[in-house]
């Protein structure tokens, strides 16, 4: 498993950081009567602009089609791997936005849900479970502690507040690559290994559903939606084993949730 150090840290907070501000700037951008597809369009022209490119933009998975968008844009019941289109926002809708970009052959992955006016008040609900079990989980990326018990503390909130975590689909390392190992799934795998390490970079991204926790993938091979269509909620960050607190490379305030975390902040 890959362990980074010095100058190599360098540049990933700096494509973290990028990352960070790109998520937070489009995310600026989502209201009612704007499409997804403008959404993605924004954030592409960020990119350029940043001299980055999309990390999902053409990615492949074995034997499937390319992902044909700049970003990740995933509306209601969608959880994940959200194409932008002609759908056009409307109030009462939840976005899950999911940027990821490569910045001097860095990655910086990071991912958030958007409320879009007054939502429903379960739905609302669902969103700051989501958000706490995130930061729950950034408590436990520190050197020493079992990725197992990391990954246990998210469905042990999430499951406190009747709400279901996505199988699925999990986080992941990230550095070189997109995708690297370790696996960091929202629930206790298998096998508690490994133990951190200072230098392991873990996206760590709950996924958590308002009803069951099954998926069904739609025809277009990428967008994946709630089995029994109810709403889904996503945030993500990218996050530094150190050989102290958890620095949390696309820090940014939380949407949801009080500001009450005291992780070193990129």
């Amino acid at each position: 498993m890959p362990i980074y150090r010095g100058k190599q840290l360098d540049g990933m907070r700096s494509a973290c950081a990028l990352a960070r501000d790109i998520l937070l700037e489009s995310a600026s951008r989502i209201k009612p009567g704007i499409t997804t597809g403008e959404v993605d369009e924004f954030a592409a022209g960020l990119m350029k602009d940043s001299g980055c490119v999309s990390a999902f933009l053409g990615y492949k998975q074995s034997g499937g089609t390319a992902f044909p968008g700049h970003v990740c844009i995933s509306v209601n019941d969608e959880i994940v791997h959200g194409i932008g289109s002609s759908r056009v926002i409307q109030p009462g809708d939840i976005i899950k936005l999911d940027v990821g970009i490569i910045h001097n052959g860095w990655v910086g992955d990071n991912a958030l849900t958007v409320p879009v006016g007054g939502v429903d008040p379960e739905v609302e609900r669902l969103l700051r479970v989501t958000e706490e079990s995130l930061h729950i989980a950034i408590g436990f990326a520190r050197e020493g502690v079992m990725l197992g018990d990391l990954c246990a503390s998210v469905e042990q909130h999430v499951s406190r507040n009747r709400f279901a975590v996505v199988r699925e689909f999990v986080g992941h390392g990230v550095g070189k690559k997109l995708h690297e190992p370790p696996q960091v799934p929202n629930y206790r795998p298998a096998t508690n290994l490994p133990r951190l390490k200072a230098g392991m970079i873990l996206a760590i991204e709950p996924m958590v559903n308002l009803g069951v926790p099954g998926v069904k993938l739609l025809d277009d091979d990428w967008t994946v939606v709630t089995a029994d269509g109810k709403a889904s909620s996503h945030f993500e960050h990218t996050v530094l084993i150190t050989d102290d607190e958890p620095e949390v490379l696309t820090w940014r305030k939380p949407s949801m949730i009080d500001d009450a975390f005291t992780f070193k902040k990129n």
